[in-house]
């Protein structure tokens, strides 16, 4: 399969195609990576900088092991610089897997007469929550497949359900959706639930290869798609995550998408996506792919370092796809959220017994069964703070203001004492006494890194919540 990069003409501006495959091919084939152009990007971003398109190529273009392993230091160093060392923890909650598009790599694609179809009604999402709060859980974003069924008057009542089931100590303080996308009132509708993030994701940004991967639907629509979250904005939704799935095409051009995707996000509104996902492609259902631009493992190491260095403060999602040896090498290169217990047929969080996976009822393959607990202790183990923390979006730091609190630095003064006491309330109310071990030690080394009110603030906060209070946070 191969396809042939057309010129787009359409100016960038809201609402239109900001696409240009020409533009994008250019960069690739003709950005020079010599060594010191190298280095000065990986500087460049170091100093917190948003790399341009032709600095990203120059990245992209930069091969040999010694330039490779320079641009992994670098995205680690950044990494390290911006987030430090907390890994946001989060589950996906599948509530319906009806839809009416024909997509070729899907396992939900409508004409795959032997997936199981399936809406959860409303006592199965709340089984479903409940299970995932007595796991720990507190993070949650609600997967919908594209269907009349699954309207913003629905997806917004799904929203209001979630956020209302409490057990014990257990409730689900941020609610993404990954949906369909939507008309303005469709957004402004479902925005007024009190969504946390709408993740849209685009796939895969060369027209060409979107029209052969989309057969049917209304996902066909090319640039419906890709002004999704144009829409969401002039909604008032402001935090947007955005996405390709790899192994569609060329993994040099959709790192350029993504990076031309915030470009476009940022000039228009001021703030780019809040997340980037870049999953890869992976078993499903009477697949339909050939597999002509698999990603390999090399190549998607280098393409998440990239990503952290171009894009310094956007949150990068890795989800269970992939490998636990995979999630752990990448979580070096910038990675900050990941997914943890993951499930994938509709009500199998709250089914005990089911522990197999069945293709027939599920997206995608998983790579990554192992439970929230197990996910914690090895991060834990690697020094990292597990975070659920949610407070960004309960205070209004979304969109602009979480650029202004993000881009000097300043995001630092709560991200790190809010993971931990988000922690904290793990530990007390689910861990077990090995890891527990474990987390009050990575907690008291992190407090040390603190500045001195802010570490006595936390640390007066840490023993409310150990005599029983909750969701105290910064």
């Amino acid at each position: 399969m191969k396809f042939s990069p057309e010129k787009m003409s359409i100016p960038d501006q809201r609402m239109r195609s900001f696409i240009d495959p020409e533009e994008i091919w250019n960069l690739i084939n003709n950005t020079k990576p010599e060594r010191q152009r190298v280095r000065d990007v990986i500087a460049k971003s170091l100093d917190k900088q948003r790399l341009t398109l032709e600095e990203t190529a120059v990245l992209i273009n930069a091969v040999g092991t010694d330039l490779s392993d320079e641009i992994k230091q670098g995205a680690r160093e950044l990494k390290q610089r911006v987030y430090g060392n907390r890994i946001v923890l989060f589950a996906p909650l599948y509530v319906g897997n009806r839809c009416i598009n024909n997509c070729k790599y899907c396992g939900f694609r409508t004409s795959n007469a032997d997936a199981v179809r399936k809406t959860l009604n409303d006592n199965e999402i709340i089984q479903e929550v409940e299970a995932l709060e007595d796991s720990g859980q507190k993070r949650l974003i609600l997967v919908y497949g594209e269907h009349p069924d699954y309207s913003p008057e629905y997806i917004a009542h799904t929203v209001k359900l979630v956020y209302g089931v409490r057990k014990g100590h257990g409730e689900i303080r941020r609610v993404n959706i990954n949906a369909a996308p939507l008309d303005i009132e469709g957004f402004r509708i479902v925005g007024e639930s009190g969504i946390g993030t709408y993740q849209v994701f685009q796939e895969t940004y060369h027209p060409e290869a979107y029209k052969w991967y989309h057969l049917g639907g209304k996902k066909k629509d090319y640039e419906w798609r890709l002004t999704a979250l144009d829409r969401a904005q002039e909604a008032g939704i402001d935090d947007v995550g955005i996405g390709a799935l790899f192994g569609l095409y060329d993994w040099r051009f959709e790192v350029l998408g993504l990076v031309r995707h915030t470009n476009h996000l940022e000039a228009c509104y001021d703030v780019g996506p809040h997340t980037i996902s870049f999953p890869r492609i992976k078993d499903a259902l009477s697949l339909n792919i050939d597999g002509t631009y698999q990603t390999s493992n090399e190549d998607f190491k280098k393409l998440v370092a990239i990503l952290r260095l171009a894009v310094p403060y956007t949150g990068l999602i890795l989800t269970a796809r992939e490998a636990p040896d995979v999630r752990r090498e990448v979580m070096q290169y910038g990675v900050s959220q990941i997914d943890g217990g993951t499930k994938l047929e509709l009500g199998s969080y709250s089914d005990s017994k089911n522990e197999v996976q069945n293709l027939n009822r599920e997206q995608f393959k998983i790579n990554d069964p192992r439970s929230l607990a197990e996910v914690i202790d090895e991060l834990l183990t690697n020094d990292y703070i597990p975070s659920f923390c949610t407070s960004c979006y309960r205070m209004g730091r979304t969109g602009e203001h979480f650029m202004e609190f993000s881009v000097p630095g300043f995001i630092k003064r709560f991200c790190t004492p809010n993971a931990i006491l988000t922690l904290s309330e793990y530990i007390c109310d689910y861990a077990t006494d090995e890891v527990a071990l474990k987390g009050w030690k990575v907690i008291e080394k992190n407090l040390q890194k603190l500045e001195p009110g802010v570490m006595q603030n936390t640390m007066e906060k840490i023993e409310r919540i150990k005599k029983g209070e909750r969701d105290l946070y910064f």
